[in-house]
C-alpha cells in the first residue's frame, strides 16, 4: 500500500444547499466559476485536486507553505470579484499535514478526515490549520495566526489544536523564503557561503545555538572587506544543498559547513571548508572549547578561514570594526534564544512576548549589551501595545550609545529617524549599518528603501542590484522594493511588471500596483487589488499604509493617498 506525506487543503462553499434552493441554475453557474478559480490557483502553486464533492474540493500539495498561500489567494480572489457577483461565494478552509494512503488518484485516511473536520468547524471566509500543519510553516509563514486552542472535532478520538489565519504579515527581518531559482552563474573570486550549522545528535533544543552561531560567523567573516560573503537569507534557503549546488546557485567559490553540540559547558564544533567546482574539502577542523570562550573562538576561526581563502592573512586596515562582545555568555545565550523566538515574531503574538522576555533577561545579565537592546525593539514592535516612538526609542538610543558598531542597532535607529521625518539622519544610519555588515542583503535592501523614501530611487535600484548579488534567490522584499523604487520614479508600467513578478503578492505590492493602475487610468483593476488587500488585511487603511510608506516628496504622498482612496481603500 503506497503512502506519502502531503499537505491537505479542504475548501467548502458556505451555505451551498441554501443557495441551490434559492436559485439552482444560477448557483450552479457560480460554482463552476469558483471551481475554475480553485483549479487555477491549486495548479499554479504546485498542487492537485484529488477529490470533489459538489461544493467542496480536496487538494494535496508537496509544500505546506504553498497550500497556505493557495487558500489565502482563493479567498482574496473571491473577495476581489473572482465570482463576478456583488455578493461573492464564501469559502472556508481546513489544512492539515499528514501521512496519507494513496488509492489511485485519490488520497484517503485519517489525515484527510482531520483536514475535513477542521474545515467544517471553520467560520465563513476563514482559513484554519492543524497544529501539525502550523509547526511545519511557522518559521517561514507570510501570515499571522490566532491560536484557537484544542478542539474536539466530530468522530475524532483525540482533540486537535487549531490555528486560524488572521492577516498577512509585513516584511520580517528573518524571513528567507526564496522567490526564484537563479540560473547557474559564474563563480566570483574570494566568495563564500556559510550554510546553517547542524546540531550533532539531532537535539532540537540546541537548534537556536546552531542558527545563532551561523549568524555570528557570517557577520565575523563579512568584516573582511575583500571577502564576498553570501547573505544569510541565501545561505539558509540552501541549507540542505551540497557545495557544488551552492556554488552553482550563488556563484561562490567556497562553502563553509558546520556542526555544533553542547553537552553541559563544553561546546564542540566541526567545520569543513569546501571549494564548489568539484566539492573537494580545502580545510576542516574540530574544535572544543568552554562556552565562555565561544565568541573568541568564532573570531579567530573567521580570521583563519579568511586567510585560507585569500592565501594570506588580511591586512588589519581591510577589516571593519568588530561589535562589542557581551560581558557574560549567559547574556549571549539569552540573546540567541530571544532571536529564535523573534524568528516567529508576528506569526503568533506569544512568540514576540517570549522574545522580549529573553532580550530583557539578557539586559539584566549584562546592562551594557547593545545587541539585546536593539533586538528588544524589533521584537516589541510586533506587539499591539507598541507605540512609536516612545515604546522603543530609549532602547535603540541606548544600543547606539553602548556600541555604535552594531549593524542592527544602526538599521533599527534609521527607521526610527525615517518615521520621525529626519531623512538625512535615517540615510546616515542605514549607510553605517551597511558598512558594518556588508554581506547582509536585507540591510542593503532596507538602505534601498530609505533611498527611495528620501527621493533617490535611482540610488535605490543600484543598491538592489548589489543586494541581488549577495542573494540571487531574491526573497520577496527585494522584488517589492524594486517595484516601489520604479513607482517613485513615475515608471508605472515598469513598476507593475516588477511587482507582478512576485511569486506571491503582499499587501504592499498589491497597493503599489493599485496606485500605478490608477495613475494609468485602469480603475477597475486597481479596485480589485484593493479588495484583495482587504481580504487578507481586513482593517487596513490609507493612513496606516502612508504611516509606513514615508516618502519625502509631498506630491508623491498626495497622489498615493488620492489614488488608493479612489480605488476603494478606506481613508
Amino acid at each position: 500500500m503506497e503512502r506519502r506525506l502531503a499537505a491537505i487543503m479542504v475548501a467548502d462553499i458556505v451555505g451551498y444547499s441554501s443557495l441551490m434552493e434559492k436559485a439552482e441554475e444560477h448557483t450552479a453557474e457560480r460554482v463552476d466559476c469558483c471551481r475554475e478559480l480553485v483549479q487555477d490557483k491549486v495548479g499554479a502553486l504546485g498542487g492537485r485536486i484529488f477529490n470533489t464533492a459538489g461544493d467542496a474540493w480536496l487538494a494535496e500539495f508537496g509544500s505546506p507553505i504553498n497550500a497556505l498561500r493557495c487558500a489565502a489567494e482563493i479567498r482574496s480572489a473571491l473577495a476581489a470579484g473572482g465570482d463576478t457577483e456583488d455578493d461573492p461565494l464564501r469559502l472556508r478552509f481546513g489544512l492539515h499535514l499528514a501521512d496519507v494512503v494513496v488509492r489511485g488518484d485519490d488520497l484517503v485516511g485519517d489525515g484527510v478526515n482531520v483536514a475535513t473536520r477542521i474545515q467544517q468547524e471553520a467560520d465563513p471566509d476563514s482559513v484554519c490549520v492543524s497544529a501539525a500543519f502550523f509547526d511545519s510553516i511557522r518559521r517561514n509563514s507570510p501570515f499571522a495566526f490566532d491560536d484557537l486552542g484544542e478542539r474536539r472535532l466530530k468522530n475524532l478520538a483525540e482533540p486537535i489544536r487549531v490555528y486560524r489565519l488572521r492577516e498577512e504579515m509585513a516584511r520580517h527581518r528573518l524571513q528567507s523564503a526564496p522567490t526564484r531559482v537563479p540560473s547557474t552563474g559564474e563563480r566570483r573570486p574570494l566568495s563564500l557561503a556559510v550554510l546553517p550549522f547542524r546540531v550533532m545528535g539531532g537535539d532540537e533544543d540546541q537548534r537556536f545555538l546552531a542558527e545563532g552561531l551561523t549568524d555570528e560567523l557570517i557577520v565575523e567573516l563579512a568584516r573582511f572587506r575583500r571577502l564576498l560573503v553570501s547573505s544569510r537569507s541565501a545561505s539558509f534557503a540552501l541549507a540542505d544543498a551540497d557545495p557544488v549546488k551552492v556554488g552553482d546557485t550563488l556563484g561562490v567559490r567556497y562553502v563553509l559547513e558546520g556542526q555544533v553540540r553542547r553537552i553541559g559547558d563544553p561546546v564542540r564544533i566541526g567545520l569543513t571548508l569546501s571549494e564548489t567546482e568539484k566539492g573537494s574539502v580545502v580545510w576542516s577542523d574540530k574544535l572544543a572549547r568552554p562556552f565562555a570562550e565561544l565568541l573568541d573562538l568564532l573570531h579567530a576561526t573567521a580570521a583563519r578561514i579568511a586567510a585560507t581563502v585569500f592565501g594570506r592573512v588580511e591586512d588589519a586596515g581591510m577589516i571593519t570594526a568588530r561589535r562589542k562582545p557581551p560581558a557574560t555568555m549567559s547574556a549571549f545565550e539569552c540573546l540567541l534564544r530571544g532571536i529564535d523566538h523573534h524568528r516567529l515574531g508576528g506569526v503568533l503574538e506569544e512568540h514576540s512576548r517570549e522574545a522580549v522576555e529573553w532580550f530583557t533577561r539578557a539586559i539584566e545579565l549584562d546592562p551594557s549589551y547593545a545587541a539585546a537592546y536593539a533586538w528588544r525593539v524589533c521584537a516589541a514592535s510586533d506587539l499591539p501595545e507598541f507605540r512609536f516612538p516612545e515604546s522603543g526609542e530609549p532602547d535603540i538610543r541606548r544600543a547606539l550609545e553602548l556600541d555604535p558598531c552594531d549593524a542592527e542597532a544602526n538599521r533599527i535607529a534609521s527607521f526610527f529617524e525615517l518615521l520621525k521625518g529626519d531623512f538625512d539622519q535615517a540615510a546616515t544610519l542605514m549607510w553605517r549599518a551597511m558598512e558594518l555588515n556588508p554581506s547582509d542583503a536585507y540591510i542593503r535592501a532596507r538602505c534601498a528603501a530609505v533611498m527611495t523614501f528620501s527621493g533617490k530611487p535611482e540610488e535605490a535600484l543600484r543598491l538592489l542590484d548589489e543586494a541581488e548579488a549577495l542573494d540571487p534567490l531574491l526573497p520577496v522584499w527585494y522584488v517589492e522594493e524594486r517595484g516601489v523604487a520604479l513607482y517613485a520614479l513615475g515608471h508605472h508600467e515598469e513598476a507593475l511588471e516588477a511587482l507582478g513578478r512576485l511569486v506571491f503578492q503582499t499587501f504592499r505590492s498589491r497597493l503599489y500596483r493599485a496606485a500605478a493602475l490608477m495613475a494609468l487610468g485602469r480603475r477597475e483593476e486597481a479596485g480589485r487589488l484593493v479588495k484583495e488587500t482587504l481580504a487578507g488585511k481586513p482593517n487596513f487603511t490609507v493612513s496606516r499604509f502612508l504611516f509606513q510608506e514615508r516618502h519625502r516628496d509631498p506630491m508623491l504622498r498626495r497622489h498615493l493617498r488620492r489614488w488608493l482612496e479612489e480605488a476603494g481603500l478606506p481613508p
